[in-house]
C-alpha cells in the first residue's frame, strides 16, 4: 500500500493521543506540561519523516540530487581513463599571435595573459619572434576550465608578464575546447541510460554511452554496418560547446571523440568512423498568429529549436505536426495558420535537421 507522510498537526494528535492512552485521566491543555512534551516530540517526529521523505528520492537517480545524483555517477558511470560519473569542466586552447619591434626575441612557455580580467591564460611553448611585421604565432590554453575560456577570433588579451619590446597584447587565432561542468539533467540521462541498456561488448547503445562520456558531446548516435559488415559509424553533436555552428562539431572534437572510443571498443571491429550529421536546414510558414509580437515570435522559435533538440537525429524526418505542437505548445500563443504540412524529409541517413527560417505571413512557401 503506499506510504503517505502526515502533516505535522496529524502528528502532534497522534502523539497526544498516545500520551493520553498511556497515562490514564491525563488532560492535555492549555500550555501544560504534558502538553508542551507531546507537541515538541511531535515536531522532531514529523521532522525525521520530513527527512525519510526526502531520503527516499536521493534513492533513485531519476529523482536524486547533486550531491547524491554524483553518487549513483560515480557507481554506474565507470570510464577507461579511471575517472567516473560527472563530466568535469575542461580547458580552453588555441593558438594566439605576438607583435614585436624586434626579432628574435624568446617569449617563454607560461608567458601569463589574461582577457578583461575574468579568465587566465598561459602560453605552453617557447616561441622567437620573427623578423619583419608578421606576427609570431603561439599555442596557449586557460588557466581556468569551462566555456568562459572560449574566445571569438580577434579578441584581445593583455600580456601580463611584461616581455621588453613585445606587445602587451596577443590577438586570439583559435581558442576553444572549454567545456562547463556536466549540468544534473545531462548526467541523470546518462546514468538512466547505463541503467537501463547495461553494457554488451559493443552494441550500439555501448558506442553512444562511450561518446557521450567525452566532454562537449550532448548527442550521439551509432550505426552498425553502415559502412559495410562489421562496421560502426558513430554520429555526435555538441550542442552547447559549438552553439555557433548550430552544435555541429570541428574536426578536433571527433578526433577526441575517436581516441576515446578506441580505447574502449572491441578489438574485433572492423573498422568505425566518428562523423559529424550533415546540416539540413527546414522552414516553418505561419499565418494568422494571435497575438503576433516580437517576444512572442522570439519564443516559438526557442520552441521550435527545443523540439529539434529532442527529436531530430540523422536521417529522421521531421513531421509537420511536430512543428505545429511546439507552435502551439508555446506560452501565449493563442492561434495561427499554418501554411504548409509537409513533412521535411532528410536527404540521407546522414542528414540532420535544424532550424531555419521562420517565415511569417507567407501564403505559399517559395518553390
Amino acid at each position: 500500500m503506499p506510504w503517505f507522510t502526515p502533516t505535522l498537526r496529524q502528528t502532534r494528535e497522534s502523539v497526544r493521543d498516545n500520551v493520553t492512552s498511556a497515562l490514564s485521566g491525563a488532560v492535555l491543555i492549555g500550555n501544560n506540561v504534558l502538553r508542551v512534551m507531546s507537541d515538541t516530540m511531535a515536531g522532531l517526529c514529523h521532522l525525521t519523516l520530513r527527512y525519510v521523505d526526502w531520503l527516499a528520492l536521493q534513492l533513485l537517480p531519476d529523482t536524486a540530487e547533486k550531491e547524491w545524483l554524483d553518487r549513483h555517477g560515480n557507481i554506474w558511470l565507470v570510464n577507461s581513463d579511471a575517472t567516473t560519473g560527472r563530466k568535469m569542466a575542461t580547458l580552453a586552447s588555441g593558438t594566439v599571435t605576438f607583435t614585436s619591434d624586434f626579432g628574435g626575441i624568446t617569449i617563454p612557455s607560461g608567458t601569463q595573459l589574461s582577457f578583461t580580467s575574468l579568465v587566465g591564460y598561459e602560453t605552453t611553448e617557447t616561441v622567437v619572434t620573427g623578423f619583419g611585421d608578421a606576427p609570431t604565432p603561439a599555442p596557449v590554453r586557460a588557466l581556468d576550465p569551462g566555456a568562459i575560456g572560449n574566445l571569438d577570433a580577434g579578441s584581445r588579451l593583455d600580456v601580463t608578464t611584461q616581455i621588453p619590446n613585445v606587445s602587451g597584447e596577443a590577438i586570439v587565432v583559435t581558442m576553444t575546447g572549454g567545456t562547463d561542468e556536466e549540468a544534473d539533467v545531462e548526467l541523470r540521462i546518462r546514468v538512466l541510460e547505463r541503467i537501463r541498456q547495461p553494457p554488451q561488448g559493443g552494441a550500439a547503445h555501448d558506442y553512444v554511452r562511450w561518446a557521450k562520456a567525452v566532454p562537449g558531446v550532448t548527442r550521439a548516435w551509432c550505426t552498425p554496418n553502415e559502412m559495410g559488415i562489421g562496421t560502426i559509424v558513430i554520429r555526435v553533436m555538441f550542442d552547447d560547446l559549438r552553439a555557433d555552428n548550430d552544435g555541429f562539431p570541428l574536426l578536433q572534437d571527433l578526433n577526441a571523440v575517436e581516441g576515446y572510443v578506441d580505447t574502449v571498443r572491441p578489438v574485433a571491429v572492423k573498422d568505425f568512423w566518428v562523423l559529424a550529421p550533415l546540416k539540413q536546414r527546414i522552414e516553418a510558414y505561419i499565418n494568422d498568429l494571435t497575438p503576433d509580437t516580437t517576444e512572442v515570435r522570439a519564443a516559438i522559435e526557442v520552441s521550435l529549436k527545443e523540439m529539434l533538440l529532442n527529436y531530430a537525429k540523422p536521417g529522421q524526418t521531421i513531421y509537420a505536426a511536430w512543428k505545429y505542437q511546439a507552435i502551439f505548445n508555446t506560452p501565449q500563443v493563442v492561434s495561427f495558420a499554418m501554411a504548409t504540412a509537409v513533412d521535411d524529409v532528410m536527404p540521407s541517413p546522414g542528414h540532420i535537421a535544424v532550424l531555419g527560417d521562420i517565415v511569417y505571413g507567407a501564403n505559399v512557401p517559395p518553390a
